[in-house]
C-alpha cells in the first residue's frame, strides 16, 4: 500500500485559514440577512411610513444597496484576510523549511551549516538560537572526539612500541628475560591501563556526563583529606607537602569525591614537576562569595605560552619525562578543569617562568552557610 506524502505546512494552514474565513463570512451574511430587514421595517413603522408603495420602494432600495455594500465588504475582507494569511503562513513555513534543511545537514554530519535566524516571531527565534547552540555543541563534541582519538593513538605508540621491542628482544635473545625487563613491561602495561581509565574519564568530564552529586561540603576538610592521601607519595620522593587551611568551615556546594579527585590530580602534577627535596603547598582561603584552593610548587615552572596549554589533553612540558619516571597520562589537568567547570568554578595556572614553580588555583562559588563570618587564614 502506497502512502501519499503529507501536504506542506503552508498548504494545510492556508486551507484551515480559508475555512475559518469562509465560515465567518457566511455567518456574517446570514446574520445580517436575518436581522437587517426586520430592523429596517421596524424603523419605517416608527417614523410613520404607512403607504404600502412607499414601504415597498424603500425596502427594495435598502435591499439593493445593502446587497451591494455587503458584497463589496465581504470580498474586500476575504481578499485582505487571504493576503495577510498567505504572507504570515509563507513566512512561518519558510522559516520552518529552512530549519528542517539545517536539521538534515546536521544529521548528515555538517555541524557548520548556517542556521537561519528565523526572527519572524519570538518562538521561532528561540527555536533557531537553540538549534544553533545544539549544532555548535554537537560540532565541538565531534571535533573533541576526533582529536581525542588522534591524541590517544599517538600516546599508545610509545608503550606499545616498548612492549613490542622487549618481547622481540627476549624472543631473539638480545634482551635478558629477567626481573628488570618484566618490571619495565609491567610499567608500560600500567601506563596503558591508566590511559584507558583517564580517556574514559576525560570523555565523560568534557561532555558533562559524570553525574555530579552536589551537596554542602567543607572545602578545607576536603583539602585536608587530599593532602593526607598524597603525603606517602611525597615522602617517598622526599618532597615536603604543607597544608594551610583556616580553622573555620569553608562551605561549598560540591561532589566531595570528585573535588578530592581534582586536588589529587593537582598534587600529583605538582609532585611530578618538583625535584627531590622541593616544597609543595596547598592553601585554602575563602570569603562569602568564593573559595580558592591553591597548589603551589617550587619546581620546574612554565613559560607564558604554556599556562593554558597545560590543561590540554596529553600535554607535557617535557615529553622525555614519560620515559624516565613513568609520567602521567597527560590527562589529569584536563579532567580536573572539566570537573571544576561542572562545579561552576575555574582552574587556572600561573608561573613566573622556568625554575620558578607553578601555582594552580581552583576557584569555586561559596556555598550556603549558617555562619559566614571570618573566612580568613
Amino acid at each position: 500500500m502506497s502512502l501519499r506524502p503529507p501536504s506542506g505546512l503552508a498548504g494545510r494552514l492556508m486551507t484551515a485559514q480559508g475555512l475559518v474565513i469562509a465560515v465567518g463570512s457566511l455567518t456574517m451574511v446570514a446574520a445580517t440577512l436575518l436581522v437587517a430587514p426586520v430592523l429596517f421595517r421596524r424603523h419605517l413603522a416608527q417614523v410613520g411610513v404607512d403607504s404600502p408603495q412607499t414601504r415597498k420602494h424603500a425596502e427594495e432600495a435598502f435591499a439593493s444597496s445593502f446587497a451591494i455594500s455587503l458584497t463589496i465588504a465581504t470580498v474586500a475582507a476575504l481578499v485582505t484576510a487571504g493576503l495577510a494569511s498567505w504572507f504570515l503562513l509563507r513566512r512561518v513555513a519558510h522559516a520552518v523549511e529552512e530549519l528542517a534543511q539545517a536539521a538534515d545537514a546536521v544529521a548528515a554530519g555538517d555541524y557548520r551549516v548556517d542556521i537561519p535566524r528565523a526572527d519572524f516571531s519570538s518562538e521561532l527565534q528561540r527555536l533557531s538560537y537553540a538549534f544553533a547552540h545544539m549544532a555548535s555543541r554537537l560540532g565541538d563534541t565531534d571535533a573533541a572526539r576526533s582529536r581525542l582519538l588522534s591524541d590517544l593513538a599517538h600516546e599508545l605508540r610509545t608503550p606499545l612500541a616498548t612492549l613490542e621491542a622487549f618481547i622481540d628482544g627476549i624472543e631473539d635473545g638480545v634482551v635478558a628475560d629477567n626481573a628488570a625487563s618484566r618490571a619495565t613491561m609491567r610499567a608500560q602495561l600500567a601506563r596503558l591501563r591508566r590511559l584507558a581509565t583517564d580517556v574514559r574519564e576525560t570523555a565523560a568530564a568534557q561532555e558533562h556526563a559524570l553525574g555530579l552529586v552536589l551537596a554542602p561540603c567543607d572545602a578545607a576538610a576536603i583539602a585536608e583529606a587530599a593532602v593526607a592521601a598524597a603525603r606517602p607519595r611525597y615522602q617517598a620522593k622526599a618532597v615536603h607537602l604543607e597544608l594551610r587551611r583556616p580553622s573555620v568551615t569553608l562551605p561549598v556546594q560540591a561532589d566531595q569525591e570528585r573535588l578530592q579527585q581534582v586536588l589529587a590530580n593537582l598534587l600529583d602534577n605538582a609532585l611530578r614537576h618538583t625535584h627531590r627535596g622541593g616544597h609543595v603547598e596547598l592553601a585554602v582561603v575563602g570569603d562569602a562569595h568564593q573559595i580558592r584552593i591553591r597548589v603551589r610548587d617550587d619546581g620546574e615552572g612554565l613559560l607564558p605560552d604554556q599556562l593554558e596549554a597545560v590543561f590540554g589533553r596529553f600535554h607535557r612540558a617535557d615529553p622525555a619525562r614519560v620515559l624516565t619516571d613513568g609520567g602521567g597520562s597527560g590527562l589529569g589537568l584536563t579532567i580536573a578543569r572539566a570537573l571544576v567547570a561542572d562545579h561552576g568554578g575555574t582552574l587556572t595556572a600561573d608561573s613566573d617562568g622556568p625554575g620558578q614553580g607553578v601555582t594552580i588555583t581552583v576557584t569555586l562559588p561559596a556555598g550556603p552557610a549558617h555562619d559566614r563570618s571570618t573566612f580568613t587564614l
